[in-house]
């Protein structure tokens, strides 16, 4: 099996945005078939040129999808013993498809910290509780 080539990856990665966006937008086949249609003048997104999948995405930014991806932000680097507390911190932040700033609010609201990687293990105990309240 030969390696993917750059071109190919970003391919696959436009078009899994494309219907990652279209379910996010709620949008029926039909309608979706409408708009591919008028945008890019094709009825399926296997059908698009590099140009059609930008602008298909270009649409559906023009319509109020954003990629949820971007707004998430990264999870901190933290110290070895954080590293259980961290990861259920991020489960549950995941679990609830809240960005790591979420974290950092409580930690900031909490205990007055700015970013929760700095809290000590009482402290991330605290914020793992607060998130779980949050669901019930």
């Amino acid at each position: 099996m030969k390696p993917a080539t750059t071109k190919e990856l970003k391919r696959k990665r436009e078009l899994a945005q494309i219907h990652i966006a279209k379910s996010d937008l709620g949008l029926d086949d039909d309608t979706y078939r409408a708009m591919l249609l008028d945008v890019a003048g094709v009825t399926s997104a296997a059908d698009l040129s590099a140009r059609g999948r930008r602008d298909v995405l270009e649409r559906f930014i023009s319509k109020g999808w954003t990629n949820k991806k971007h707004r998430r932000g990264k999870s901190p680097n933290t110290a070895a013993w954080k590293a259980p507390l961290m990861s259920k911190i991020g489960a549950l932040l995941a679990d609830q498809k809240l960005p790591w700033s979420y974290a950092n609010g409580i930690a900031k609201q909490m205990y007055k910290i700015a970013k929760v990687d700095w809290c000590d293990e009482k402290q991330l105990r605290g914020i793992i509780t607060a998130l779980v309240k949050r669901v019930v």
